[in-house]
């Protein structure tokens, strides 16, 4: 997968003078009009709907964006508006259609626009070219604004040119399709998304919800994407790498599960564990254990441990004061060394940059 770039959008050292309206809160205004957005100092997120819309992925954003609080005073740290073509009514795939308040204006405002999968997408999905009024609302997105495509959505971008030479996922079934239509993409089709910085893709339906908390995660921290999780009752955080179309997603009743060792590695990250301790837990073979974690997660046994502890670190650089040598041993890393390669590897930063951006006011 693409590195992650969250604080190349955060840290002025990392090259963030002048992109207005990305990462923390209060992107560039509309002063001296009249603006589809109402609350000032939020980051305003515009979600396109295109005729043919599948519902639940056109919620995505409201649900997560809209449950992103600051931890200090509850404050919402998002505005999310739904748009289209024209504001009126927008035919959905399911039975019901929606009325939409806001045309493209929302668009030339928007710090995020996000694009959700249609499933009439005519000739963006059937020849790659954009009709003129797509051609025209693409055109007015904000020149610096961040885009973010849900499932086939990445079709959109793509045909506006916006993925030429980039790294880019969709459904794994438009896969191929995609790849033959865009042949200047670098498409990963088992990626659940793909973060390059200004453009993000991910896959279809619930791999929406990883890819937005995983912008709230840059944008404002673990701590508040943990809250969203929590009060949306979703998995807090799964990487973009991890496989979106795992073939056997859940075992076979009369299969062991390898979710007891899972339990057990969490409860025991600060200590060094093997892959051989792991399948005892499970009474099975290194080699069964193996085929049947990544069978279950999408990731081998070192790979998702490595994710936890990435994971459990940056909970504790935001919300404690522990040295970075205590958080490198609490989080099983063992050395400082360590944790700072796993983090920058990760996430493009050091421990101490994370810190310096995302630590909590009550950890200060």
């Amino acid at each position: 997968m693409c590195k992650n770039r969250a604080m190349a959008e955060v840290l002025p050292q990392r090259g963030a003078e002048g992109r207005q309206g990305r990462g923390r809160p209060g992107g560039a205004g509309s002063a001296g009009r009249h603006s589809v957005f109402r609350h000032p100092g939020r980051h305003r997120v515009a979600v396109f709907a295109l005729d043919g819309v599948i519902p639940f992925e056109l919620g995505i954003p409201l649900r997560i964006f809209g449950a992103a609080e600051n931890p200090d005073d509850r404050s919402h740290l998002y505005e999310v508006v739904t748009c289209s073509v024209r504001a009126g009514e927008v035919h959905t795939d399911a039975d019901f259609p929606i009325v939409v308040e806001h045309g493209m204006e929302a668009l030339a405002e928007a710090d995020t626009v996000v694009f959700p999968a249609s499933h009439e997408l005519g000739p963006v999905y059937a020849e790659g070219r954009l009709t003129p009024p797509l051609a025209e609302a693409m055109a007015a997105i904000r020149p610096g604004a961040r885009v973010v495509s849900i499932c086939t959505g990445s079709f959109l971008l793509a045909a506006a040119g916006l993925l030429d030479g980039r790294p880019a996922t969709t459904h794994w079934s438009s896969a191929d399709h995609f790849q033959r239509l865009f042949p200047r993409i670098r498409v990963d089709p088992d990626v659940l998304y793909v973060d390059d910085g200004d453009v993000l893709t991910s896959a279809g339906v619930a791999a929406g919800i990883d890819l937005c908390l995983h912008i709230v995660r840059r944008d404002f921290g673990t701590a508040v994407a943990n809250g969203v999780a929590r009060r949306t009752v979703v998995p807090p955080h799964r990487e973009g790498g991890q496989a979106q179309y795992v073939r056997r997603p859940l075992p076979e009743p009369q299969l062991a599960s390898t979710e007891r060792a899972r339990a057990w590695a969490l409860s025991r990250l600060e200590h060094p564990l093997s892959l051989r301790e792991m399948a005892d837990r499970e009474s099975m073979s290194v080699r069964t254990f193996t085929r049947r974690f990544r069978e279950e997660v999408g990731l081998s046994p070192g790979q998702w441990l490595t994710q936890q502890r990435v994971e459990h670190a940056r909970q504790l650089l935001e919300s404690t004061d522990m040295s970075v040598d205590q958080v490198a041993r609490t989080s099983g890393f063992g050395t400082a060394a360590s944790m700072r390669q796993h983090l920058q590897t990760a996430l493009g930063v050091s421990p101490t940059a994370y810190r310096r951006t995302f630590q909590t006011a009550q950890a200060r």
